[in-house]
């Protein structure tokens, strides 16, 4: 009896601890901090292709508009429950040609070739960072 007794307050403490969790807004998952870390690097990177390739107002307009566009189009794929991972990693990957396409026809060739040359440097950083075994 003391042990049901025992199970029943731990399981009490450990609701009771769950619901103070859920209901502070300070608090959150890893899911909701990874989002927040995203957004950050994706607000950062933005700001790195407008300075570096000094985008002019009219571009940098046509440049965050494709972002909002594109954007949305991406989470619709990551939304969408009928798509298996490797579906939309496909249509993410085409997704993401698109829109490049797309900012090419706003660029200058110069502007081009320093984009090319970020989105290299990009790559050999994510992958200097990535974690061993991955």
């Amino acid at each position: 009896m003391m042990v049901a007794m025992a199970m029943v307050s731990m399981a009490a403490v450990a609701q009771e601890s769950k619901d103070k969790v859920a209901a502070d807004p300070k608090v959150q998952t890893q899911k909701e901090m990874k989002s927040v870390d995203m957004a950050t690097q994706k607000a950062e990177w933005d700001k790195k292709v407008k300075d570096e390739l000094k985008l002019t107002p009219e571009q940098v307009t046509k440049f965050d508009a494709l972002n909002k566009e594109y954007g949305d189009k991406m989470n619709a794929v990551q939304q969408d429950a009928t798509l298996n991972q490797d579906a939309q990693k496909e249509k993410k990957m085409t997704l993401k040609k698109e829109k490049e396409a797309k900012l090419f026809e706003i660029f200058t060739p110069e502007q081009q070739a320093a984009y090319k040359n970020l989105i290299e440097k990009r790559k050999k950083d994510m992958e200097a960072n990535k974690p061993a075994g991955n």
